[in-house]
């Protein structure tokens, strides 16, 4: 069994450590409760931004057709120029 000594001494340590944490809870409650004031204030201005900024309506385009799409075909090298074919001239329609 612990001597009263030893007893009184581990009483005091506990209640030290108590002391320091206690300090630390209530320094953190302080913290958080101005964090939280903080983020209230934070909400208040965006509400009160989004509220403001009116919302320019636009025209809506005139839409237009796509554009035909190209075949990607490989180029193929020039050929000699043929002559033209000379072309018969219509018949004449029959009454």
């Amino acid at each position: 069994m612990a001597t009263a000594n030893q007893i009184q001494f581990r009483l005091k340590l506990a209640k030290k450590t108590l002391t320091t944490a206690s300090k630390v809870v209530t320094a953190t409650k302080s913290r958080i409760k101005k964090l939280e004031a903080e983020l209230k204030k934070a909400k208040a201005a965006e509400a009160k931004a989004k509220k403001k900024k009116p919302v320019a309506r636009k025209k809506p385009a005139a839409k237009k057709k796509p554009a035909a799409k190209k075949k990607a075909v490989a180029r193929k090298k020039p050929a000699a120029k043929k002559k033209p074919v000379a072309r018969k001239k219509p018949a004449a329609k029959k009454k």
